[in-house]
């Protein structure tokens, strides 16, 4: 069975962050390994306080994984919220331990690396510490196969102001690392995913929903990485990623849910049937 490896936040009654990405994952038969740096009995975004994983700490749950041969059994690593420059640093440290482990299978084989740099959003900013994000952007970005931010992290990441698909496609290249940025600019009334790499950008949009719960960024890099291990184009990857994301809002409007009903779209999030816009730039 594939494993994954997350190092992101665990909210225990809330779909986002590594909460809501472990139960994509095992939808996708793709076993994982959460390994949380922060803990929330709910989302923060209605008010609840969590406890950060103190770095000691993290670093013996991240050994007790890799003395139990994880390590070299790990298909994809997903990064996503950290709350010190520390995590950072140990989260780094890792993705390179578990590249250098001895592993089965063809020669070269090594896991695939999924950054999200989860730094802020739009309007209000960085809401993570500015010595976070410097650490995320000086360490993890370059150790990525893949990053997924939103459009405001990708401006933050490129120093760039982004309002046009255009300008998301070169800021996404300018990173040096193939992107697939959630929140793209799209048609009125619309949202979009945006996939890039050094030879293809295309746009899955779909219309703008106002009552989406959160998570559904978390979603779509988890869905992307299943794709990537079960051997998917990455083109491919991200549309089918886009679709999930769209039946996953349209589900929880539909039965007015504050969560995204991952546990029981389960089908639907593997096989997903909802329409996108699709758009080759």
């Amino acid at each position: 069975m594939p494993l994954a490896l997350i190092l992101s936040s665990f909210v225990a009654a809330s779909r986002i962050g590594g909460a809501a990405q472990q139960y994509v994952l095992a939808a996708h038969k793709i076993d994982p390994v959460l390994t949380p740096t922060v803990m929330y009995g709910r989302t923060p975004a209605r008010g609840a306080k969590g406890e950060v994983t103190p770095p000691d700490v993290l670093r013996r749950m991240l050994g007790d994984i890799e003395a139990d041969a994880l390590f070299g059994q790990v298909d994809l690593i997903i990064t996503g919220h950290f709350s010190s420059p520390e995590q950072v640093e140990i989260a780094a440290g890792v993705i390179e331990r578990v590249r250098g482990t001895e592993r089965d299978g063809p020669p070269g084989a090594r896991p695939l690396v999924l950054v999200d740099p989860i730094l802020g959003d739009a309007p209000n900013g960085l809401y993570v510490r500015v010595d976070v994000a410097g650490a995320i952007e000086a360490r993890l970005v370059p150790l990525a196969d893949w990053i997924t931010p939103n459009l405001w992290e990708l401006g933050y990441l490129t120093d760039r102001r982004i309002e046009t698909l255009e300008q998301a496609r070169d800021a996404a290249r300018a990173l040096g690392r193939p992107a697939l940025v959630t929140s793209a600019p799209a048609g009125p009334g619309e949202t979009g995913l945006l996939y890039v790499d050094r030879q293809d950008a295309v746009l899955f949009a779909h219309p703008r929903r106002p009552s989406a719960p959160n998570g559904t960024g978390d979603l779509v890099t988890a869905s992307f990485g299943a794709g990537l291990v079960e051997g998917m184009a990455p083109v491919d990857a991200a549309e089918r990623a886009a679709r999930a994301a769209v039946e996953a809002v349209k589900a929880a409007e539909a039965w007015k849910t504050q969560e995204l009903p991952i546990v029981a779209l389960a089908d639907r999030i593997v096989h997903p049937r909802a329409e996108v816009r699709i758009e080759r730039l």
